[in-house]
């Protein structure tokens, strides 16, 4: 179930890569990059000050909760979950770095590495599950990320922030 809920997700983050930076290289073609640059910084600064906790603002998301008929569907439902959870369209999203990546890819990130970036979102959306899978059937692990959270969401804010401006500035 794991292997197509991972792929679900891939594909679904992928075809939003495409269509972002498809839609992403018409301004990346247009606007000069000083201007597209700010615009991005505008879109960091306010989503790394609530990673790490300064300031707070809700993040568009769709809130629902995994449908129960998803594991009727065995493999094929972990599949459409996984892509509709990949595109964005589907369940909370806890963290605003989602859609600082989607804002990198309609203005600074050049089309073939919004796809390593849609990759990274798959991976971090699969990491959830897997780590609070594997660490116990006793719901510990709520209490280990809430005790870890205040130190790893900062952690990932900056890295996110970080790769994402290098590959902003890079050659």
């Amino acid at each position: 179930m794991v292997r197509y809920f991972g792929a679900g997700l891939l594909l679904g983050a992928v075809l939003v890569a495409f269509a972002a930076g498809a839609v992403g290289a018409l301004p990346q073609a247009l606007v000069p990059a000083e201007v597209r640059h700010a615009a991005f910084a505008l879109v960091a600064v306010p989503v790394l000050l609530r990673e790490i906790g300064l300031v707070r603002f809700p993040v568009p998301q769709n809130a629902r909760l995994v449908p129960e008929d998803v594991q009727h569907l065995r493999r094929w439902g972990a599949l459409q979950f996984g892509f509709e959870m990949g595109t964005g369209m589907r369940t909370y999203s806890p963290s605003a770095l989602p859609h600082l990546v989607l804002a990198a890819a309609l203005l600074v990130v050049p089309l073939p590495a919004a796809f390593a970036l849609a990759a990274g979102f798959a991976l971090g959306r699969l990491a959830m599950p897997l780590l609070s899978n594997a660490w116990s059937d006793d719901g510990s692990w709520t209490a280990v990320w809430a005790r870890t959270e205040p130190v790893v969401r900062p952690l990932l804010a900056l890295t996110c922030v970080g790769s994402l401006a290098a590959a902003m500035l890079g050659p």
